[in-house]
């Protein structure tokens, strides 16, 4: 798989020499020619060599370019083989390459695709949903795609698709989120249930974790995104868990999303956050989370620590003081916490054991299926 882009046109990609060798040209003219046959078969071996040449030379994907409209004809009116053939040429020739992914849309395939993704054959569907994948990595086919009706497919895959459709259904979903008039659209669809099911079911450190809870964190700066993690069964649990075993990338997202919540209205998020043990993970980020991870775990502590009670009327060793001194140090010694919050955090986790218990209590109630065998890399497609 490729790397996930949402920038604009690769200046590499685009300027790619327009020929292969001299020697393999004909290979590839032959390929291009044998497109044009009415003879199907004919044009599924060419689809297939084409889907070899362009495997990896970024030289064939340019050349090869003129492929597209007799590929995406293969998708409208093909057999099942010959849809599969053309959609993985087409896929290969996208990869990396911001033009083609651009003249793949504008040729038309886009219907095609998605009648594919609707398709019984659980290959086709997975052919399908790679495809989007990469296509939904350009940021010129981002409003195409979302306004062609896909998105509630997308997230029906989360759900029902095979693990490798569930992944690349996230990867189209997060692709596409990148674009915030996207945002509203997805929501309608309602993909938090599927994507709290996908946290506590894959490895924590997965990249399908990392991108549902980027999900999630766009997700909660609207009303409606808050009020369906929190209606969720486990939905809170879910992100604190990630927060305190995912990945770098995935705790700075889980530690983003909480305090989105906290920050739109800290009495309504405070309680439920803080009844899912979210403080000793916050005191670990504070000391090893990225740079924008420190700083969003700060922020929170800083919103969670109040306490209806005044500190004068609370045990000295009570965990809401220690936070607070905690949270006290940071601010009037800067950078210079971290010997002090790491002190602070063994002596807050000696006086929290009895919360710890009733959290965990509260976790094992939660039923927690076996990671599903999903691909742990990146975003634009498998190259096929």
């Amino acid at each position: 798989m490729g790397e996930l882009t949402t920038a604009g046109y690769d200046a590499a990609e685009v300027e790619a020499p327009l020929s292969p060798p001299a020697s393999s040209s004909y290979t590839a003219n032959q390929a291009l020619v044998l497109l044009q046959s009415e003879d199907e078969e004919a044009r599924v071996e060419a689809a297939k060599e084409i889907r070899r040449l362009t495997k990896t030379s970024q030289r064939y994907r340019r050349y090869l370019s003129a492929a597209v409209g007799p590929l995406v004809d293969m998708l409208r009116c093909g057999s099942d083989e010959a849809k599969e053939a053309g959609l993985a040429a087409l896929l290969n020739l996208a990869v990396k390459d911001e033009i083609n992914k651009i003249n793949i849309i504008d040729a038309g395939a886009l219907k095609p695709i998605i009648r594919v993704l609707q398709s019984e054959n659980v290959a086709l569907q997975e052919h399908a949903a790679a495809a989007l994948v990469t296509l939904s990595a350009s940021p010129v086919n981002k409003a195409t795609i979302a306004a062609s009706g896909v998105i509630p497919l997308l997230v029906d895959l989360l759900e029902n698709g095979t693990p490798q459709a569930m992944f690349d259904g996230v990867m189209a979903l997060y692709n596409l989120s990148t674009q915030p008039d996207n945002l509203t659209q997805i929501l309608q669809a309602r993909p938090i249930p599927s994507l709290v099911h996908l946290l506590t079911s894959c490895k924590k450190s997965s990249k399908i974790v990392e991108k549902c809870t980027a999900l999630i964190e766009s997700l909660v700066t609207f009303e409606e995104g808050r009020t369906a993690l929190t209606s969720e069964q486990g939905g809170i649990l879910a992100v604190v868990e990630i927060l305190e075993s995912g990945s770098r990338q995935s705790r700075e997202h889980a530690v983003g999303a909480l305090l989105t919540m906290c920050q739109s209205d800290r009495a309504m998020y405070r309680e439920p956050i803080l009844r899912e043990g979210v403080i000793p993970g916050l005191l670990e980020l504070t000391v090893q989370g990225t740079p924008k991870s420190q700083s969003k775990a700060q922020l929170l502590l800083r919103l969670l620590r109040d306490t209806p009670y005044p500190r004068s009327e609370l045990k000295p060793d009570a965990l809401e003081n220690i936070v607070c001194d905690i949270i006290s140090h940071m601010d009037d010694n800067g950078e210079d916490h971290t010997g002090k919050a790491k002190q602070m955090l063994a002596e807050m986790v000696q006086v929290s054991m009895e919360q710890s218990l009733r959290h965990l209590q509260n976790r094992a109630l939660v039923c927690t299926p076996p990671d599903l065998p999903v691909n742990s890399c990146a975003s634009e497609v498998h190259l096929k």
